[in-house]
């Protein structure tokens, strides 16, 4: 939270958020506040990634909980409503949780918009999570490659469904890894522009994909420049091109 509250103070217009703050690490009601003081800071362009936890032998060694699937699943939830009522304009709040409590806590400084809250989820029981209560959904291409995002898109789109929400309200986005290379192919975002392009475009077509995040390879900087000045040009280009050509939805 440091360092997203020095790139606030560095930057105007790129969007914020940590990918992803580990819950057992950081009280919600404190995480709250931390949140919403970035919002205010750096005018509206903060949201929250959070999950419920990995690494458990590691988390122990901080001094955190260690918590079973469907306890860390649980204290997940009851943390969202955490975030939301210390971001709403009540008086004071009450939450009684097994995980976690509000006993009268007064919420502030409120942000200045709803601040999204992203879920890194993968298991059934995170999925339907995310498609109940999340803003968005964050995978990563290193846990969840692409023949396998299709089968949770459907578990976060069934989750909204039930729970009364549209899925296109949660949004997203593809943490992605690979190396942009002036012709060799040897696979998944390891080859020149045109196989990035083609790749992107299909995740964002048929895996409804909306958002990409880039793990840049070496040379880092020279790989985010051409990433943000041909890759992603291109995609958008293509993207509206294939949707009229193959009639897919928006």
């Amino acid at each position: 939270m440091t360092l997203l509250a020095v790139l606030a103070a560095r930057t105007t217009r790129v969007g914020l958020f940590p990918d992803v703050a580990s819950l057992p690490l950081r009280p919600p009601a404190v995480l709250a506040k931390s949140a919403a003081t970035l919002d205010l800071l750096s005018g509206g362009r903060f949201d929250l990634g959070l999950g419920a936890g990995a690494v458990w032998s590691a988390i122990g060694a901080f001094g955190g909980p260690q918590r079973s699937a469907g306890e860390a699943v649980a204290a997940l939830e009851e943390a969202i409503g955490v975030l939301r009522l210390l971001w709403s304009d009540e008086r004071s709040v009450h939450l009684h949780g097994a995980h976690y409590r509000l006993d009268g806590a007064h919420p502030g400084p409120r942000p200045s918009r709803a601040i999204g809250v992203w879920i890194g989820a993968y298991g059934p029981r995170m999925l339907a999570l995310t498609g109940r209560l999340a803003d968005g959904w964050l995978p990563s291409a290193a846990f969840l490659p692409p023949d396998k995002l299709g089968e949770a898109q459907r578990r976060v789109d069934d989750a909204a469904a039930a729970a009364g929400r549209r899925p296109d309200a949660v949004r997203r986005m593809y943490n992605i890894g690979g190396e942009i290379t002036d012709g060799t192919d040897r696979g998944f975002l390891q080859g020149p522009v045109e196989r990035w392009v083609d790749e992107l475009s299909t995740l964002v077509l048929e895996a409804g994909v909306d958002t990409f995040v880039l793990w840049a390879g070496e040379p880092r900087r020279r790989q985010m420049e051409v990433f943000a000045g041909e890759v992603m040009p291109a995609v958008r280009a293509a993207v509206p091109r294939q949707r009229t050509r193959l009639r897919v939805p928006r």
